[in-house]
């Protein structure tokens, strides 16, 4: 791992508004990335663009990040808490057909959970599902999060950066 400090600036000055804004729960996984010090510069501004300037709510993103963490298995995905919205509650009740979530966060939920686990089975209906809640742009931000959070999860814990 590459120590904070001796990454470029650009790269630090990432790290440290994703630290603020509870982006990065922790600095590990690119202290790792590092070692190609562009490439995690632009895989932490994407995950920035989808955490600050999101068309999906915080809730609703840190439930999706919390199940795919489920299926990802990371430890530090799943110990990790991004918003307040989010209850023990609620991630004791991460079932995407409870009752317990609204309407909306069942079928992101669903979703998340089939990107992750089954992607072959998500058909026109289970978009028609997201569009009864979602905007176009709204169901392409869940899948680019979906993506960012499977592949940032098994990159952790693949790596062993947690």
């Amino acid at each position: 791992m590459i120590p904070v400090d001796a990454m470029p600036a650009a790269l630090q000055d990432a790290v440290g508004r994703g630290q603020r804004s509870r982006m990065l729960s922790s600095t590990t996984p690119v202290q790792v990335w590092a070692h190609r010090p562009k490439v995690a510069l632009a895989w932490l501004g994407l995950m920035e663009s989808l955490h600050s300037d999101s068309l999906l709510d915080e809730r609703l993103r840190e439930l999706v990040r919390l199940k795919i963490a489920s299926i990802t298995t990371c430890k530090a995905c799943q110990l990790a808490r991004k918003s307040d919205r989010v209850s023990d509650e609620d991630i004791a009740c991460m079932a995407t057909d409870s009752d317990y979530f609204t309407p909306a966060e069942r079928a992101a939920l669903r979703y998340a959970e089939l990107f992750a686990s089954d992607y072959l089975s998500i058909d026109d209906e289970h978009f028609a599902r997201l569009e009864e809640f979602f905007s176009t742009a709204q169901v392409v931000e869940l899948g680019l999060y979906c993506a960012l959070m499977l592949a940032g999860g098994r990159m952790t814990l693949v790596q062993q950066a947690y």
